[in-house]
């Protein structure tokens, strides 16, 4: 393998100002209206340079995600002892951030790029913890007798996230009655 390459080495300057550039625009202008040309012109470096280390938006908007510059908060989920609080715990974080200014906004933005690229998807659910945390306190709840033994964990945890999204994607964000209607029920105490 040829381990020359055509063109300048990535530097750790034009990487920053890229993502830097990628997160600011994401923030100003939404999915929809990002571009590569645009972040290219934001970041000082030209477009092929982009395109030598990340294949698509998608890919950078991922990185963005991985790297904490669109959703700065790390949303672990605590362990109380009490499941039912602990979720609500970590949704209060979510609906704060969704309901500041510009967060549902910015949550549609993070949809829509998520349906163009799946890799984005796989982000925005590890960046909010359902990944890594919410699942693994479901499971604990499970281990600890305060979900039935068949509890879907993982799938508990996508559906309350289906529940945020579905609330901002339809403009009620402020509303989060529903959302916490939903982990009452899915969270009932197991029956004696």
């Amino acid at each position: 393998m040829n381990e020359h390459r055509a063109g300048p080495v990535r530097s750790a300057a034009a990487r920053e100002a890229i993502l830097e550039a990628t997160a600011r625009l994401f923030h100003s202008v939404g999915y929809e209206h990002l571009t590569i040309e645009g972040i290219a012109r934001e970041a000082g470096v030209g477009k092929q340079t982009i395109y030598r280390w990340w294949s698509s938006r998608g890919a950078l908007i991922a990185e963005c995600l991985t790297d904490g510059r669109l959703l700065p908060l790390e949303f672990e989920v605590p362990n109380t002892g009490d499941v039912h609080a602990d979720v609500n715990t970590w949704l209060d974080h979510i609906l704060s951030v969704v309901s500041a200014p510009g967060g549902a906004a910015l949550l549609r933005s993070l949809v829509a790029a998520a349906a163009d690229d799946p890799v984005v998807g796989d982000h925005l659910g590890a960046a909010l913890g359902v990944n890594r945390y919410l699942s693994t306190r479901l499971a604990g709840a499970v281990r600890d007798g305060q979900l039935p033994p068949e509890a879907p964990v993982d799938q508990l945890g996508n559906a309350i996230l289906g529940a945020i999204i579905v609330t901002s994607l339809s403009g009620a964000s402020e509303d989060s009655a529903s959302i916490r209607d939903l982990v009452s029920f899915v969270l009932r105490p197991v029956a004696p």
